[in-house]
């Protein structure tokens, strides 16, 4: 009974207190970095979405811990629910580069929308404006028009010159 009873108070801190906490902090770094690099507020929604959902996974990495549950049942679940996602991501092992090199595009490399950047690929060079930065992908736009959809794993791995500063 005694043992219930932490488990709940513990369960009730994790949820009410340390969440709530943790998700404040992250979110205020997040909003600090976009005003100090005046990035747009749909950029850093998007950063926000993405971490807060990092942080109620490991919320409810904690609760599973603090309650004990059975291992044996719930790896068993755990690596069918992997195994699905495993062959899904296989297919597409690209969305979690791109998702977290969204994220490092946004701690790291000021870029915003309006910047001219050259991209600066051996086989295909371009010169290019940022229309919109996303999860995934960055829309460029080329002196032509034409619209480029291009993902943020290759912007880490290109080398980027930035030409121009947008407004």
């Amino acid at each position: 009974m005694e043992s219930q009873v932490i488990k709940i108070i513990i369960t009730a801190a994790v949820v009410f207190v340390i969440y709530p906490i943790i998700r404040l902090i992250t979110f205020k770094l997040v909003s600090n970095v976009a005003k100090l690099n005046l990035y747009a507020e749909t950029r850093s929604h998007m950063i926000k979405k993405t971490l807060n959902g990092l942080i109620i996974f490991l919320v409810i990495t904690i609760l599973i811990g603090v309650w004990g549950v059975d291992t044996k049942n719930l790896l068993v679940a755990m690596s069918s629910v992997f195994a699905v996602i495993g062959v899904a991501f296989f297919a597409q092992w690209s969305i979690l580069s791109n998702i977290s090199a969204g994220i490092v595009v946004y701690f790291s490399l000021n870029l915003k929308i309006g910047d001219r950047i050259k991209i600066l690929d051996k086989d295909f060079p371009i010169e290019v404006t940022i229309i919109d930065v996303k999860t995934f992908y960055v829309h460029l736009e080329t002196d032509e028009g034409e619209k480029i959809i291009y993902p943020n794993s290759l912007i880490l791995q290109r080398g980027i010159a930035v030409c121009k500063k947008g407004e």
